[in-house]
């Protein structure tokens, strides 16, 4: 009995304890909040306080050279707390902001629901305009609820390259709910540099408490900035372009529709990127402005000056696709530098087509790149696909649309730009739902080896195919961004070395030998032949069912240790020999001498208005 007795004793003792220890937890609880804390306060003070969020600085980008292709330039949202509106000179701010009443209503309405209340501050004016902002700043005080939030705006010393860098817009509601950065009303980077490197650039938000009187004017940070947290700046991109090469391209490519792509070869770097027709960047950067000009270039669909054309305009290679197909061929054995084919101004197995143009009837290898015979590459295609050591003809087929993709055709190349596509290289699937399984043989496509058909690159991946050339096989994958941040961080993937399925050198050197004759005496490019550089080019005509055909050349120079490479397509343009070529060659005495030699050519090109046909344009061999 007397343990028992004892049991309950110490159980008294415990549960005893446990009330006395709750008791000063609450205590001292109570006596932190009341007189330490001082959070509670905000909440408690919240008439006379203000939460502001300061909005990071948005990175900087420059060229290679150093030179600012973007930075930011101070802007203003006007702000608004519904509930603290009462006393609001309604009448002034509608006369200034230039709206009506029922569009001020509108907007309080809009401010008061999810995911705003009446208590929570949100925008009610996007980037004011200076004067707009200075007669607002003056007279805040009639305005009662309502205050500034500092915002950056981004500005381009130069109207250039604005596919490339791309633009910020608002976030959407759907990556706002998704990303807890973000929330409605937050810029965000829509396309180019600005989406790719949104997280690198974007920085890191910090929040302000104000308080603010009876007038609505800020007097001071609660507790001296105690509970402030500063906001950090995003880091600067050091891009790979050469803003001069960019803007003189794009001086080059007014009044034509197509694309300009440059690569360094030995790194990979861009060196310019040119869609056209393009844009004012610094048109799609402001309030009011901006959705003007979105909605006006997004209305036109003649020129379509939205369309990045270097990254996701497919187009047929032309003549251009020879290049890889003779690199094949020497891998597979089936042709040498001696190999001749004869021509009749079109393949003769098929009756003459695909057609050929006169360039003095059939030619060996290096002959036949340069005057660019579709007779002699009709063949090649044959012989590469119809290859004995192949017991099905559809794993010839294969074969060559596999080593077709070691160069980059079919596949994304990985570039840091976004919504690039991948171009097509026609499956055997695909044509046994065309033909029928069984129903097709090497003549039966044989368009294909001279780059027409279903086959389509997009300009990047032309001007990677030419760094492959230019290398002697493999290349680096195309980029735009250098360097993040001071300490100029690059991805490793963009040092990494990738291999084409033709590795041999001495095919290249008799392929870069075809483009050197090219620019020759008898080639296809000699008009625009360079004095004291030697450029190894090849030109091209894509096929358009849906009018005149395309322009391409695609060049290195260099000969020896290249510089650059380009690649270049003009839409309906005709030969590449006419338009392209000469603007590739321009843009090459551009970089490599730092000026050009040949102002009649030049200014035949820049006054060249090939949209509205104000330049007659001529057929000519492709």
């Amino acid at each position: 009995m007397s343990n028992v007795n004892s049991h309950l004793a110490d159980r008294k003792y415990f549960i005893g304890g446990f009330f006395i220890l709750v008791v000063i937890i609450y205590i001292v609880r109570l006596f932190y909040i009341q007189l330490i804390d001082d959070q509670y306060k905000i909440g408690a003070d919240k008439n006379a306080l203000r939460r502001t969020t300061e909005y990071a600085v948005r990175g900087y980008i420059f060229d290679r050279k150093g030179k600012i292709l973007v930075y930011n330039e101070p802007s203003y949202d006007l702000m608004i707390v519904p509930r603290e509106t009462k006393g609001c000179d309604t009448l002034g701010l509608c006369a200034i902001l230039e709206i009506t009443k029922e569009e001020y209503l509108k907007r309080i309405k809009k401010a008061c629901q999810h995911p705003n209340s009446a208590r929570k501050e949100s925008i009610f004016e996007k980037q004011l305009s200076k004067e707009t902002y200075a007669i607002l700043q003056e007279k805040l005080f009639r305005f009662k609820g309502f205050f500034f939030q500092k915002r950056a705006i981004r500005k381009y010393p130069k109207p250039i390259a604005a596919h490339l860098m791309g633009y910020v817009g608002e976030v959407s509601k759907e990556k706002a709910k998704k990303d807890p950065y973000y929330r409605e009303g937050d810029y965000i980077g829509k396309s180019g540099i600005e989406l790719s490197y949104e997280e690198a650039l974007r920085g890191q938000k910090g929040v302000q408490y104000q308080i603010t009187d009876v007038n609505n004017k800020t007097v001071g940070r609660y507790m001296k900035g105690k509970y402030d947290t500063l906001a950090i700046s995003g880091k600067p991109l050091y891009s790979s372009i050469d803003a001069e090469l960019q803007e003189y391209g794009e001086k080059l490519m007014r009044g034509k529709k197509g694309a300009i792509v440059a690569i360094e070869p030995s790194t990979g770097e861009i060196l310019c990127l040119i869609s056209s027709p393009t844009y004012d960047p610094n048109s799609l950067v402001s309030g009011k402005e901006r959705n003007k000009s979105f909605a006006r270039m997004y209305a036109d669909t003649i020129n379509v000056p939205l369309f990045n054309r270097a990254l996701t305009a497919m187009y047929p290679p032309g003549s251009t696709f020879k290049l890889i197909d003779a690199l094949i061929a020497q891998n597979d054995g089936v042709i040498n530098r001696s190999t001749f084919y004869p021509c009749q101004m079109g393949y003769p197995p098929m009756g003459g087509k695909p057609k050929c143009h006169s360039h003095g009837g059939g030619k060996s290898l290096v002959g036949s790149i340069a005057v660019s015979c579709n007779s002699y590459y009709s063949y090649v295609f044959r012989d590469i696909v119809d290859q004995r050591k192949y017991p099905n003809f559809v794993d010839g087929y294969t074969h060559w649309r596999d080593m077709v993709k070691t160069f980059g055709p079919g596949t994304r190349l990985g570039t840091d730009l976004p919504y690039d596509k991948p171009g097509n290289v026609p499956s055997v699937e695909y044509y046994n739902k065309v033909f029928g399984k069984g129903g097709w043989r090497s003549n039966t496509i044989v368009s294909l080896g001279i780059g027409q058909a279903e086959l389509t690159l997009v300009p990047l991946q032309m001007a990677n195919v030419v760094a492959i050339i230019a290398n002697k096989g493999f290349y680096y994958t195309p980029h735009c961004i250098k360097g993040v941040g001071k300490e100029k961080y690059l991805d490793p993937k963009f040092k990494e070395k990738h291999y084409a399925g033709v590795q041999k050198q001495e095919y290249y050197d008799i392929v870069i030998e075809g483009m050197e004759g090219a620019l020759q005496p008898g080639g296809t490019a000699f008009a625009s032949r360079l004095k004291d550089i030697v450029v190894c080019g090849k030109t091209g005509t894509a096929q358009n069912p849906h009018g005149k055909d395309h322009a391409v050349f695609l060049a290195f120079a260099p000969k020896e240790n290249p510089k650059i490479v380009i690649a270049c397509l003009v839409e309906n343009a005709g030969f590449g020999g006419v338009w392209s070529a000469p603007i590739v060659t321009l843009l090459m005495e551009k970089y490599l001498k730092g000026k050009t030699d040949r102002p009649e050519i030049e200014k035949r090109i820049m006054e060249a208005n090939l949209i509205n046909g104000s330049i007659l344009i001529t057929d000519d061999i492709d």
